[in-house]
């Protein structure tokens, strides 16, 4: 099936045109957006592209910006690594590409946190090259329009699935294609409640034919989700925080958080080993929940007041809590530096819930 017309032709009429970064669609533009999609769905990313590159306008401020920078404004978004690898990969930009960004497949793809799909959409969007994309919301589009059952993480099935990525990409129009595909995909070739009816693709489409739009693409086999419990400890002095740099790899790599701890003796023989007499009595409050995407993570928050003045140490600082802060940080944890501190040395209100009986509240972002 030639898909390209039909798509076109609903594209003209229904797609997608008042995105923020349609707007000057310039490479570095189409950069961005296209790493903050990546997991991460159109209304969520909007404000943050916009903040991003209003702080960010170019390659060469983005290059010239410390990780902290970037990554406060990156916070809440998710998936960090992305972007870290955005910093390094302009850096690398301005240091080996005169600043600006490669025009070729290969050459984009040396970059760090560039695959072939981003690859692909920077160099159709932003410069009309014929080049197939295949994020998650193509591949539902060809695994139904041409019924592909291979298991969705094979090689068979990304084979297949870009094999008929390439055939499906014409040779025009080929930025407003990859936009279209992209909003089918979104907005009518959902993963639940496909509007199937309203299709431009619906009278060709192998999986509605064989009544397997709902079982298509196949559904990964997933473990079961997870839960996992932390101690936080929440060092308060004079309105500031202590705060620890998390190890680059791990959940929020690069990202500042109170010191962690796996129990309770642990963050307790912590602060009293750090400080000794300067701190005061640790007081523990209820759990907050995080969810993550195979997992939850209930986050027992103590907090500790120090009646002297104490040297952060090793990479670590006292962040002013009446600031608003200028480093990543865990959403979880920014959430309860901007609700949960309240009294003259900085102890954290205690959330009750209704019925006076504590319970684990569920933060997401």
């Amino acid at each position: 099936m030639r898909i390209a017309p039909p798509l076109l032709a609903w594209f003209n009429v229904h797609g997608r045109r008042g995105l923020p970064w349609q707007q000057d669609a310039t490479p570095y533009r189409v950069w961005v957006s296209e790493v903050m999609l990546q997991q991460t769905q159109v209304e969520t990313v909007i404000p943050y592209f916009t903040r991003f590159v209003a702080r960010f306008p170019d390659i060469a401020s983005l290059a010239a910006a410390s990780a902290d920078e970037v990554l406060a404004l990156w916070s809440g978004l998710g998936y960090y690594a992305r972007g870290r690898n955005l910093h390094r990969a302009a850096a690398e930009i301005v240091s080996r590409h005169g600043g600006a960004l490669p025009e070729t497949l290969e050459g984009l793809m040396a970059l760090p946190g560039i695959g072939r799909s981003t690859a692909g959409a920077i160099l159709s969007l932003a410069h009309g090259q014929r080049q197939p994309i295949l994020d998650g919301n193509v591949k539902r589009v060809l695994s139904r329009v041409f019924a592909v059952r291979d298991a969705p993480g094979s090689a068979a099935y990304a084979a297949r699935l870009w094999a008929l990525a390439d055939a499906c990409t014409p040779a025009t129009r080929v930025a407003d294609y990859t936009q279209a595909i992209m909003d089918l995909g979104a907005t009518l070739c959902t993963r639940t409640r496909p509007a199937c009816d309203r299709c431009p693709l619906d009278g060709g489409c192998a999986a509605r034919a064989l009544d397997l739009v709902e079982e298509l693409p196949a559904r990964r086999a997933r473990p079961p989700r997870r839960q996992e419990r932390t101690q936080m400890v929440f060092v308060v002095h004079d309105g500031r925080l202590l705060l620890h740099r998390r190890p680059a790899n791990g959940i929020w790599g690069g990202l500042w958080s109170p010191p962690e701890f796996p129990d309770a003796r642990a963050a307790r023989r912590w602060w009293q080993l750090r400080f000794g007499a300067a701190a005061g009595q640790g007081r523990r409050l209820p759990a907050v929940r995080h969810a993550f995407t195979h997992f939850d993570l209930d986050i027992e928050p103590w907090v500790v007041p120090l009646r002297r003045a104490r040297a952060a140490g090793a990479d670590a600082i006292w962040q002013d809590l009446r600031a608003a802060p200028a480093i990543g940080l865990p959403a979880p944890v920014a959430r309860l530096m901007e609700e949960g501190l309240d009294g003259q040395d900085g102890a954290m209100r205690v959330a009750r819930p209704r019925g006076g009986r504590t319970r684990a509240r569920a933060l997401s972002g």
